[in-house]
């Protein structure tokens, strides 16, 4: 079948076909018909099998049914093609905090066959302005709030249009879905058009962007959500990340609809506000990072969660501590797992009976994933090597000279050291560009961060490369934000390094360690470890 799409964009700036990794669809699961627009089958079809008075998009304000949801997304599909003139395959920027708005403009896109190119909220002028230019985005959505950073952005660009929504204004998206049809034909968009434009979160330095089809919405929802989250339609989806971030689009949109469960958007999602959603709205299923996890189970006494059963984390690895301490007080085991932008969503992660504390679990079926050395070659069960993976959705930039750092041979590399032992579970060890080597030793960065994390005085820490002036050499640093009442000092320095040396071998306990107030993190929640690597290059210097 010929694809709608109108604006070449997206096609002309693949990478080209030997760059792209191996796609795997040994499952029948995810073999998809050639025409495919994944707001048919995530949302339209649930109406057309009756269930379009099952609760859908849920928040503070209230609830949208599976049919109201459609509708409104169905008007704004109609103010994007009718009043914007947007055609299949134009970029359309939204902008908006996890609200219902958001997730409807989202799929608004989907049925009008453009591309969705989201955006944290506290993205800057900078930000914003680097993603309209390297994905030429010339329309955009996006709530009223948050319009002044867009506007400033887009001011070299007198033809970029912008609506604004959750606004009273006359000429706001409300005002212009009042007067649309509550029907709209779906764009007859194929399987491999692109149907979202994701930029990554910039934990290693420029966001990149990545590009993501129809047919690969479909498989993310098909891989993990049902191998190994196995939610009901019964349940109730809640989280932090943002839609925005690839984690939160999944968790928090895209995997609720495909089952026909509802889920609670929520613009505001600290520890605290999450916790009592879960007991105000009785959540059941919940999306976050392990700094939340932690953060939660410190104050889950005044809060009744008896509703939770199941627990997701991902965006960064999850110490075992944090595990520990979640399942100790609620006793629900937390699924780990690792995904990222250029895959999409998860896929390596064990459903909570074949959990195993501290590993990130095993590879998702439908995925494949190996240990390699630097020649690309397997290592033996046990040793540290380049994880390695392949399956129905992988890495495809947007102009990058990256893909290929990315993708060699056919297999996607994330850039993390991993082990895998006899049983096939995945042990995280680094992220490559974490390994320290100090004194001919290799050191895990966040194996000295988990020991210090069963520390009671430390909050959060990060433990990073540094110059050792008197050897020579590279040192093993910690930055510690330390827990309410704690004293940093001299004293308190030499009491975790020793608590670290009980923990794990002498030689990686922290050489220096610096108390701080907070570490630096992408909107996501990611710790930006490159940004401490980077200061202490510059103190070296």
């Amino acid at each position: 079948m010929a694809s709608a799409h109108v604006d070449t964009f997206a096609a002309d700036h693949l990478p080209p076909r030997h760059q792209w990794p191996d796609l795997i669809f040994t499952r029948p699961e995810f073999i998809y018909p050639e025409p495919l627009n994944c707001a048919g089958e995530l949302l339209d079809r649930h109406i057309r099998e009756g269930n379009g008075e099952r609760r859908c998009i849920v928040s503070p304000a209230g609830a949208w049914t599976y049919a109201e949801f459609q509708e409104k997304a169905n008007r704004i599909a109609h103010v994007l093609v009718d009043d914007l003139g947007v055609k299949p395959g134009n970029r359309v920027l939204l902008r908006a905090p996890n609200n219902p708005m958001m997730a409807a403009t989202w799929f608004a896109v989907m049925k009008a066959g453009a591309i969705a190119v989201a955006t944290m909220p506290l993205y800057k002028e900078s930000e914003l302005r680097y993603m309209i230019e390297k994905a030429q985005v010339r329309h955009a959505l996006c709530d009223e709030k948050l319009l002044a950073e867009l506007e400033a952005a887009n001011s070299g660009h007198p033809d970029f249009t912008t609506i604004a929504f959750n606004s009273a204004a006359p000429g706001a998206l409300e005002a212009r879905m009042a007067t649309k049809p509550v029907e709209f034909s779906n764009a007859a968009t194929a399987a491999e058009d692109v149907a979202m434009i994701a930029f990554t979160s910039g934990t290693t330095g420029k966001a990149k962007a990545t590009m993501h089809f129809h047919r690969d919405v479909m498989a993310a929802c098909d891989a993990f959500p049902i191998s190994v989250l196995k939610a009901s339609p019964d349940d109730l989806f809640a989280g932090s990340p943002p839609l925005a971030f690839t984690f939160g689009l999944g968790g928090l949109l895209l995997f609720p609809l495909h089952i026909g469960a509802a889920t609670l958007l929520l613009e505001k999602a600290t520890p605290e506000l999450l916790l009592r959603a879960i007991q105000e709205q009785k959540v059941s299923v919940i999306f976050t990072a392990p700094i939340a996890y932690r953060a939660m189970t410190g104050m889950l006494e005044r809060f009744d969660i008896s509703s939770l059963r199941k627990c997701v984390s991902a965006g960064e690895t999850l110490p075992l501590p944090i595990w520990q301490a979640w399942h100790d007080a609620t006793g629900l085991k937390i699924i780990d797992g690792i995904g990222g932008t250029e895959m999409l969503h998860i896929y390596i992660g064990s459903p909570e009976e074949r959990v195993r504390p501290g590993s990130t679990g095993e590879v998702v079926p439908g995925y494949e994933a190996r240990i390699v050395d630097d020649e690309g070659n397997e290592v033996p069960r046990g040793e540290i090597g380049r994880l390695s993976v392949r399956g129905p959705t992988g890495c495809r930039y947007v102009d990058d000279e990256r893909q290929t750092q990315y993708v060699q041979d056919g297999w996607n590399f994330p850039g993390d050291a991993y082990r895998m032992d006899e049983d096939g579970y995945f042990w995280y060890v680094a992220r490559m560009d974490d390994m320290i080597i100090a004194a001919g030793y290799n050191i895990s960065g966040p194996e000295v961060e988990q020991a210090l994390l069963a520390h009671p005085d430390v909050k959060e820490c990060a433990v990073v490369s540094a110059p050792d002036p008197e050897r020579q050499t590279n040192m093993v640093k910690a930055f510690v934000v330390l827990n309410e009442g704690c004293e940093s000092g001299p004293d308190e320095t030499v009491r975790l390094q020793e608590f670290v040396k009980s923990k794990i071998a002498t030689y990686k306990s922290p050489r220096v360690i610096e108390f701080i107030e907070a570490l630096p993190r992408t909107e996501t929640g990611k710790l930006q470890r490159f940004a401490l690597r980077n200061k202490e290059k510059t103190r070296g210097q």
